[in-house]
């Protein structure tokens, strides 16, 4: 038995800019300054160069350990579901925190599992397609450019800078 927990592998460290700005932001007397590190969407640049790499390690660390069945399977295509993409940096992030003491990874693993049900909600059927490797752009492009742009001008439109069809490349 004790073999085999020799074979567990470490979970992805966060690239070193990243625990660099975590832990300026924690020495900081307001924490608010500066967006969070799982706020993907307000990072700056050189913050988010490093995230891709790092949370396509972590999906493929949490698929390799927790995807027992294929509706836990966080497809590849992950990174073009920007809300996945979001949600996959607070998780990974909080799961460095929660493993501080037994109790709050308990909690860690019931987000995970609160995780898995927006995931597979947000993906539908065409979370299926993705999983195997044939990404389907978001089915629901067709109700979101039904939206009128708002009066200041397009860019602020729910599918702004993503195409036609509101999906993040």
């Amino acid at each position: 038995m004790t073999e085999h927990l020799t074979l567990f592998e470490p979970f992805p460290e966060p690239p070193p800019l990243i625990l660099e700005y975590i832990a300026a932001r924690s020495a900081e007397a307001i924490v608010a300054d500066g967006p969070a590190p799982w706020d993907l969407g307000a990072l700056p640049a050189e913050l988010i160069r490093p995230m891709p790499a790092w949370l396509d390690s972590v999906c493929r660390w949490l698929n390799g350990r927790y995807a027992w069945q294929p509706q836990d399977v966080i497809p590849p295509c992950w990174a073009r579901h920007e809300g996945l993409a979001y949600e996959i940096a607070a998780l990974a992030l909080a799961r460095e925190e929660a493993y501080a003491d037994a109790g709050s990874s308990v909690t860690w693993h019931e987000q995970y599992d609160r995780f898995l049900t927006r995931m597979n909600r947000a993906l539908g059927k065409a979370g299926d397609e993705c999983r195997v490797g044939r990404h389907e752009d978001r089915p629901s492009r067709f109700q979101l450019a039904a939206w009128p742009a708002p009066a200041d001008g397009p860019a602020d439109t729910p599918a702004a800078g993503h195409g036609d069809d509101g999906a993040s490349r």
